[in-house]
């Protein structure tokens, strides 16, 4: 096969994985307030669920991006990227140890199953993404929340405890689980492109 066959799906994966990186916070609502400065997002800060033992107790914010963007949007956005690598983790392991559902697809391997997979089912489930983002959009405008804090947007199993305690423990449980699959998918694709270049990861 030469390199000139081989490029159409490479740069179809591109366009997809760039078009989903996107879509994670692409509703998600834009705060009114400005970008604060440091002295005046302290308070926000140190109010905000996520800080843990790994953090030492306290805020990380190495890069001081709260100085430079609305602390409710980084929330928002760490949120949206941590769910979304969570179910990018799920979705990278599964064609290797379970299998792939009958279709297009016929590799276990998860980046090149990205290139087989038909354009009209990738429209169908960016799609399917957006409908969601827009319900919890409206949810929002009414009131609702999708980062803690209040009535949650979506909760259609009903696992959003109702005692505040309850609430922020489940929150700080998927914070912490939405960092762990950010680096574990991103562990897997470095992997991936760059064979050795991550001690322990799995062989695809």
């Amino acid at each position: 096969e030469t390199k000139f066959s081989i490029l159409p799906t490479k740069m179809k994966t591109a366009a997809i994985l760039s078009l989903l990186a996107g879509s994670a916070t692409a509703f998600a609502p834009m705060p009114a307030n400005q970008a604060k400065s440091s002295l005046s997002v302290s308070a926000d800060l140190d109010g905000m669920v996520g800080t843990s033992v790994e953090t030492g107790n306290k805020v990380f914010d190495p890069l001081n991006l709260s100085d430079w963007a609305p602390v409710s949007h980084l929330r928002a956005a760490e949120l949206a990227n941590g769910r979304s690598a969570m179910l990018a983790t799920v979705g990278y392991v599964f064609p290797k140890w379970v299998g792939s559902f009958e279709g297009d697809v016929t590799v276990d391997d998860p980046i090149a199953a990205i290139g087989q997979a038909d354009l009209q089912w990738w429209a169908q489930f960016v799609i399917f993404c957006g409908t969601i983002e827009a319900y919890k959009y409206k949810k929002e405008l009414e009131g609702k929340s999708s980062t803690g804090g209040g009535e949650p947007a979506i909760d259609w199993m009903g696992m959003y405890p109702k005692d505040e305690a309850g609430r922020k423990e489940m929150e700080l449980k998927e914070l912490k689980n939405g960092r762990l699959a950010m680096l574990g998918i991103a562990g897997f694709v470095s992997a991936h492109f760059i064979p050795g270049s991550v001690p322990g990861a799995p062989g695809f």
